[in-house]
């Protein structure tokens, strides 16, 4: 498994949204990316999680960030939960589990005394240079927002 850290560079994004539209890291050298990592469009934490960055969408963007959120959901099942939350940013559906498997963020859980494989929910910040700046390992997904402008004092 991939052990990223802060400081190393981003592993290279060239993927397609929901929508079918081309996302490359580089379309963010401008701005500071929250690339956040959820299991499953429309389950409960992951709803949370994406609802409580849509709602502070605007401000997170005013503050020089872009949202990009993966999953290895279908771009059907992103349509669905970008159109059903009214969420403001692109969702890459990574089917084949690229990108996931670039930022190391698939592995072991444990639900309900279940063991299984699955994406470990992680948010990674990348700084306008391409540079890792923040990972957050533990997201406290109903004020996730509020945990990122935290970190940066904002």
């Amino acid at each position: 498994m991939v052990r990223l850290k802060t400081g190393d560079k981003a592993p290279e994004i060239n993927a397609l949204d929901e929508a079918g539209n081309a996302v490359k890291l580089a379309d963010f050298k401008d701005k500071k990316l929250i690339l956040f990592f959820y299991p499953k469009a429309n389950t409960e934490t992951c709803t949370v999680e994406a609802c409580n960055l849509r709602d502070h969408y605007q401000e997170l963007v005013e503050k020089g960030f872009a949202i990009i959120g993966v999953s290895a959901d279908h771009a059907k099942e992103q349509k669905s939960f970008i159109r059903k939350y009214k969420l403001p940013f692109p969702l890459i559906p990574d089917t084949d589990k690229s990108i996931i498997a670039k930022y190391g963020v698939w592995g072991p859980k444990k639900m309900m005394g279940r063991e299984y494989e699955g994406i470990i929910r992680t948010t990674f910040v990348i700084s306008e240079k391409g540079t890792i700046e923040k990972i957050f390992k533990k997201v406290t997904s109903a004020t996730h927002a509020e945990q990122i402008l935290r970190v940066y004092n904002l």
